[in-house]
């Protein structure tokens, strides 16, 4: 395990209070989507505070993504948008960024549902390591781990979230 210490809820609440004033800059505020499975569970737990109508939409990677036929279906859950995207404004809500590559596909699955006005991007973490060129409209932290370390975010039975660092 290495020694890297994120507090996943201290950065919560700065990404809530980042996400009050996203908010405020919209005349209808935006419908959030989660990325599965780390952004779907901020994507909720936002929707919630943040005192929202209607329901929050969760994206899969799973068949967009370069390495399908390396990986082939993730457990990591399925598209479930139970909103007309078109026309919409949509903030993508992901735990954390690093090659690109979830963005990429959960932004192909997402144009497969319709065509949104605008779509944002929102993540916890940033760690760096691009492949691609995506970069975040809104991150809360940026952390450089080495390609060998993951960051992963954990839901708690009691609804917090913490990180894990793991060395492979």
């Amino acid at each position: 395990m290495s020694s890297l210490t994120l507090d996943a809820e201290a950065l919560y609440r700065e990404l809530f209070r980042s996400m009050q004033q996203l908010m405020a800059t919209y005349d209808e505020p935006p419908l959030l989507v989660g990325v599965a499975s780390g952004g779907a569970w901020l994507a909720e737990r936002l929707h919630a505070d943040l005192k929202l109508s209607g329901k929050t939409g969760t994206l899969s990677s799973s068949m967009h993504r370069d390495d399908f036929a390396k990986r082939g279906l993730a457990s990591s859950g399925q598209t479930l948008l139970p909103f007309d995207v078109n026309g919409a404004h949509l903030v993508v809500v992901d735990d954390v960024l690093y090659t690109g590559r979830t963005i990429r596909a959960v932004l192909n699955e997402l144009f497969d549902y319709g065509r949104p006005a605008s779509v944002k991007l929102v993540v916890l973490v940033d760690r760096g390591g691009r492949e691609l060129p995506v970069q975040p409209d809104l991150a809360i932290a940026r952390v450089a781990l080495s390609a060998a370390q993951s960051l992963a975010l954990e839901r708690l039975e009691s609804g917090t979230f913490s990180f894990q660092v793991q060395d492979a």
